[in-house]
């Protein structure tokens, strides 16, 4: 596959690799993006050796290990919410996994002082938040909040119904701290882009000065139009943006 690049996109929370399909359509020739699902989100099972992050960063290895394997090349690695946290993990330990890593609105800045975080401090609440996302009754209200640009029925019903599945949604509160985001070592042998929706609601972009305390020579791109999910609601534009990115990150 010489010439070409994979990008292997990691989820937020809830939700699982399906989140991408779309774009993965829609990726231009020369470029690919996968996205497998991590255990115990979206209807995957949950794997009871997964403890800390760094073990799910870890299994993500395996996953990179596979595709460098079969395509000769190293991977550039693409982490959106959550998944940004798992990758930075990996990456801030195993730059000599990928050629390149874009985070895309990370969790991980100001943990100890955001309100939701505190707010989903407690089992209770966590349930009754990812009870709440997958309410089929408060959909319509969810639509118009997550996405206010639109996206075809069907995908969004397969976003909300993953919530009720996932059998790690509260631990993610109790692995992605404070602590730990302060232990993490700076990424500095990998070229680092920060992507972030000028409308992003859920993080916003304010958060992206505090990330780069961990990824000091990174680029930050702002993407006008976008809110905290454009590989769903503007599929074609986010496939074309990661693809010029991972371009861009390669050449380097």
């Amino acid at each position: 596959m010489s010439g070409s690049i994979t990008v292997v996109a990691v989820h937020g929370n809830g939700g699982g690799g399906e989140r991408f399909a779309a774009a993965a359509r829609a990726m231009p020739t020369g470029t690919a993006l996968e996205a497998p699902t991590l255990p115990g989100f979206s209807t995957r099972p949950r794997d009871p050796s997964l403890r800390v992050l760094s073990d799910y960063a870890d299994h993500l290895a395996g996953e990179l290990a596979a595709i460098t394997a079969r395509d000769g090349v190293a991977p550039v690695l693409l982490g959106h919410g959550i998944g940004g946290s798992i990758a930075l993990d990996l990456v801030s330990r195993r730059p000599d996994l990928v050629r390149g890593l874009i985070l895309h609105a990370p969790v991980g800045a100001d943990l100890d002082t955001r309100l939701f975080p505190r707010l989903m401090s407690t089992a209770t609440a966590r349930a009754l938040v990812r009870v709440a996302i997958s309410s089929r009754v408060l959909r319509p209200l969810w639509r118009r909040l997550f996405f206010p640009h639109g996206a075809p029925g069907p995908v969004l019903d397969e976003f909300f119904d993953a919530y009720r599945h996932c059998a790690v949604f509260g631990d993610m509160f109790d692995l992605i701290t404070a602590a730990w985001f302060d232990a993490l070592s700076p990424v500095r042998e990998v070229p680092v882009v920060l992507l972030w929706g000028a409308e992003d609601r859920v993080l916003r972009r304010g958060q992206a000065d505090a990330v780069r305390s961990k990824v000091p020579d990174a680029e930050v791109v702002v993407r006008a139009g976008w809110d905290h999910f454009p590989m769903i609601e503007q599929p074609e534009e986010y496939a074309d943006a990661v693809a010029a990115i991972a371009r861009q990150l390669v050449a380097r």
